[in-house]
């Protein structure tokens, strides 16, 4: 708990030996005062939890335990130093006792204090509660309507995930595909996202089976006459998402919620066929959708405030972190991130190897650079969020053809184990060198000269370059509500000290620019 920063509920505090008890709000005070009573009057003593060790393991055992710990919180975080002080207080409490491991809590606590990483934590901290709080949607005193059954149309990659992650959160789930073929491997892909969690020791073979139980595969509409919700997850396909959601308003009942999981796709374009507009709404989950806790909630100007206040419901029940954004090309963050994409395939035609941008943005905190996120998501989803941006900004869209020439070789990304990367059994990923040919094509195709200065370009140069890229974009745009909102979407807790809305961000532009500037000149 105290290594993620993950909160917990009362009862789980109270199991952990965190709280001495749980009550009701109303005998809260009460309670507090006979407890006061008991330890004024010796029949409590007033530090017991200080002094309990019935927890705590040998000192030969503990320190293993440390020492694990430490290693996994370096793999896990590499560029946050709480992690680590958090495991050096609790050991210090351990070897040294009680009072010392307090001490130094609370000079290290003050030293973290003052750090710029914790502003940025409490800064996202708020944001991600703000999340809740949408004008003239959440103040319109309207009460979340209970969801009780989904749909999920298409079993792929992210059908799945969102089946996975429903299911976890006890929703009964409908997966509907085209053919048997296709509906077993979605109920493939949903067991596997289970099983690993088995394997991991996060969920026991029982609790697999009873939540296994909640999904059915079908291959029609028969069993969405009493859906609350569908979710479409298919490909990005225009007519074929019109024509699905017309044959939705006709199966599903009128109180349904028919959602999208597009991330490109203009959504009055998706509804344009059907009579229901204030149902229609954007649920885009991030791959994989059980995993990425971002949820963005895409509303258009019919869409029904009562449909809002669900899924936000929803989206908190299943463990997300819903923001509610502007139906525009992007959405909020592919149209944050399409400069910072465009600006890594520009610096590989350019000369810079693709790796090594990876590497770069990877060691600034990010999850991944931006080339083992296009094998994630996959070339086709790539493709389709491409072309809305050339299509909606084609004077300030650099087009290349490094996608498509890969998929020319079959290439599709993570999916079919190759893409800019090689995967192997478990999902491994390791460079190919024959992905050089395929770039050396682009950059004979778009005319791309190799330029020095990029090829000698230091692992900072190229993290700059590719932010700035991104920053600069942001700053300008308004499909959500704020660089607050973009802060939440986006930055993790691994993400270096900064947050895009304020001062404190903004104020390391100009040295870090002179920088780049000293370096390219």
């Amino acid at each position: 708990m105290m290594l993620t920063s993950k909160p917990v509920k009362g009862e789980e505090a109270h199991s952990l030996g965190l709280v001495d008890a749980v009550v009701a709000p109303n005998q809260l005070v009460s309670t507090a005062r006979q407890w006061a009573l008991d330890i004024l009057e010796h029949r409590r003593p007033w530090v017991a939890t200080l002094y309990k060790t019935d927890k705590i393991e040998p000192l030969g055992e503990a320190r293993e335990i440390f020492k694990f710990a430490r290693a996994q919180a370096r793999k896990q975080a590499p560029n946050l130093t709480h992690p680590i002080v958090c495991i050096d207080v609790v050991e210090a409490g351990v070897v040294s006792g009680p009072r010392a491991g307090l001490q130094k809590e609370a000079e290290d606590f003050q030293k973290l204090l003052r750090s710029e990483t914790c502003k940025s934590l409490v800064h996202i901290f708020f944001a991600q509660r703000g999340t809740s709080k949408v004008p003239g949607v959440t103040d319109l005193g309207l009460a979340p309507r209970r969801v009780k059954k989904v749909a999920i149309l298409g079993g792929g990659l992210m059908g799945s995930g969102i089946a996975t992650a429903l299911i976890l959160s006890n929703y009964p789930v409908i997966l509907k595909e085209v053919n048997e073929k296709f509906l077993e491997a979605g109920i493939g892909r949903v067991r596997a996202n289970l099983q690993s969690r088995v394997k991991k020791g996060k969920m026991t073979q029982e609790k697999f089976e009873k939540t296994i139980s909640l999904l059915t595969g079908v291959l029609d509409y028969e069993s969405f006459k009493d859906v609350d919700m569908v979710i479409e997850a298919i490909i990005e396909n225009v007519s074929l998402k019109q024509q699905i959601f017309a044959d939705l308003e006709k199966y599903c009942p009128p109180h349904c919620i028919l959602a999208s999981n597009t991330s490109t796709i203009d959504l009055n374009l998706i509804g344009e066929r059907t009579y229901s507009k204030d149902r229609i709404v954007g649920a885009h989950f991030f791959s994989p959708a059980h995993v990425m806790p971002l949820l963005e909630i895409v509303r258009t100007n019919q869409t029904s405030p009562q449909v809002i206040v669900d899924l936000l419901d929803i989206g908190k029940k299943i463990k997300k972190t819903p923001i509610v954004v502007g139906n525009c090309t992007g959405f909020a963050v592919n149209r944050m991130f399409f400069p910072y994409t465009q600006a890594a395939f520009l610096l590989v035609e350019r000369g810079t190897d693709l790796y090594l941008i990876d590497r770069a943005i990877t060691k600034f905190g990010m999850p991944m650079g931006p080339f083992r996120l296009a094998d994630l998501v996959g070339f086709g989803v790539a493709i389709a969020t491409g072309m809305q941006f050339i299509e909606n900004f084609p004077e300030r869209t650099y087009k290349s053809m490094i996608i498509p020439i890969m998929q020319e070789d079959k290439r599709a990304g993570e999916t079919t184990r190759k893409g800019f990367y090689l995967y192997d059994e478990r999902r491994k990923a390791s460079p190919d060198p024959e992905v050089k040919k395929f770039i050396e094509k682009a950059r004979s195709m778009s005319g791309v000269a190799i330029d020095p200065k990029v090829l000698q370009s230091r692992q900072l140069t190229l993290t700059l370059r590719l932010l700035w890229a991104w920053v600069f974009h942001l700053t300008g745009e308004e499909s959500c509500s704020g660089l607050t909102l973009l802060d939440r979407s986006t930055f993790t807790h691994d993400w270096r000290n900064g947050q895009a809305c304020t001062g404190n961000f903004l104020s390391h532009v100009l040295s870090w620019l002179k920088e780049l500037a000293r370096e390219l000149l």
